[in-house]
């Protein structure tokens, strides 16, 4: 039976009409249906008596220590809060543009009392007319550099600005009071930038892993949406590959790098959105949208090798947008936003999650599909409050972002059998992000700014 901490419902009419002014941040698909991320509820009448947090199993003492609201910009105008990722007892929070204004740069929260966390610096604003929603945090030792590494994403809010410049910028940040910037790896001017990264370590040897969305289509061809970034010398980022996706039998050689003529006779929207590793950074997972999740063998970094690909039906909206692993590396969860659900020719549904069995690599199964009591709320119209967002496992758990739904905890112990033990919603909840870190659980909220979550017990995870 599923349970939740707390709940709350809105009207059809008040999602739909609720949502923030243009400007605020493009929809995923950016070249397909225009909304724009984030909910308003300053006109949303409803009383609310704080957080209630109740759940089962390993979730039963889990409690909200802190929420820390995200200042505005030195300029004055309001930054919201995008992913969060915690590293050696730091947060480290990205922000999204509002309106046409950016710049809001990472926050850098230090977690030594969890119930009070201080924010010590920020970082990674310098470049004019962007915003900077992922960050990714780890310890390199290479010729070149010795310290804790940090990897930014960086979008421009119009490509037009020829002061603006998208990729991902390097810190030096082995003192998060003290952020020094190491580079910047420039991606085509045409296109936006980097909006989804990730930094492994693949036997010493730093590696970023760049989303791109839009480069193959905007450039024709000329670079691609996923680029691998050789960090070794942080100063010096050097490109060693990109994923061309006509090498793939199902995709034509005249392939536009947008538009995709599907085997299902559809026409679906392909682009790069978010990219992950398995522990040992041997396998990238890539999120292609509706080409869906692209698991390629990067053991020789310079020579990938495609493995497979998660398909769908005929009438799912692929929109494969981010995706973790569990189970050491046997199970891939891949998570679809899906803002639009009564899109002509597909099912009516928000985003869900789907779970696969990977143990053979080359041939995903999928195991299970898990729902929340959100997505099928289609009445609601088009809007991110419904739909799932990122995914994070801890042992096995499960927690989804999940917008208006804030932060949701499945049970994936038997995978093709998934289970809600918990949700957690607080006071015009618009989660972003969540990510797991020791003994608490960190939620990135549009709106209100940084919630801690702490764990009381350690057991069961």
């Amino acid at each position: 039976m599923k349970r939740s901490w707390f709940r709350y419902l809105l009207t059809g009419a008040v999602i739909a009409s609720l949502l923030l002014p243009a400007g605020v941040g493009q929809a995923h698909d950016k070249l397909g249906d225009s909304v724009e991320k984030g909910v308003n509820y300053e006109e949303l009448d409803y009383e609310f008596d704080g957080p209630v947090l109740e759940g089962t199993k390993n979730v039963k003492h889990l409690k909200e220590v802190a929420a820390v609201e995200l200042e505005d910009h030195e300029d004055g105008y309001k930054t919201t809060m995008a992913d969060v990722y915690a590293y050696k007892g730091f947060a480290y929070a990205g922000t999204h543009l509002t309106g046409n204004n950016a710049n809001g740069g990472v926050h850098v929260y230090d977690l030594k009392d969890p119930s009070n966390p201080e924010k010590v610096s920020s970082f990674a604003d310098e470049i004019p007319g962007t915003w900077q929603e992922k960050v990714i945090v780890k310890t390199v030792n290479t010729k070149h550099f010795n310290g804790d590494l940090a990897v930014v994403s960086v979008q421009q809010v119009d490509p037009g600005n020829e002061d603006s410049q998208g990729g991902f910028l390097l810190y030096d940040v082995t003192n998060p009071h003290e952020p020094e910037r190491l580079g910047f790896w420039e991606v085509d001017k045409r296109t936006i930038g980097t909006h989804e990264l990730y930094l492994t370590v693949q036997n010493g040897r730093p590696l970023v892993l760049a989303a791109n969305p839009y480069t193959d289509y905007f450039t024709h061809g000329e670079s691609k949406d996923f680029q691998m970034v050789d960090v070794s010398d942080p100063a010096n980022p050097e490109t060693i590959y990109e994923f061309d996706p006509r090498e793939l039998e199902d995709v034509s050689e005249d392939f536009n790098g947008y538009h995709w003529e599907a085997p299902d006779g559809k026409t679906r929207p392909v682009f790069n959105h978010s990219t992950m590793t398995n522990e040992q950074g041997t396998l990238a997972y890539l999120s292609f949208w509706d080409l869906g999740t692209i698991i390629l063998d990067i053991s020789d970094p310079e020579n990938p090798e495609f493995l497979s690909r998660t398909e769908y039906a005929s009438d799912q909206q692929g929109s494969a947008h981010s995706s973790a692993t569990a189970k050491g590396g046997n199970i891939l969860i891949e998570t679809r936003e899906v803002y639009n659900p009564t899109k002509e020719g597909y099912e009516e549904s928000y985003g869900y999650t789907r779970i696969f069995d990977i143990k053979d690599e080359t041939d995903p199964k999928l195991l299970s599909e898990f729902k929340t009591d959100l997505v099928d709320n289609i009445e609601d119209g088009v809007t991110f409050a419904n739909t799932v967002h990122d995914p994070k496992v801890r042992g096995n758990t499960l927690y989804l972002s999940h917008y208006a739904g804030g932060v949701y905890a499945v049970d994936i112990t038997d995978p093709s059998n998934p289970e809600q033990i918990g949700q957690y919603q607080s006071e015009w909840a618009d989660v972003w992000g969540v990510f797991v870190d020791r003994n608490y659980i960190l939620a990135s909220d549009m709106q209100s700014g940084l919630k801690v979550l702490q764990k009381n017990n350690r057991k069961n995870e």
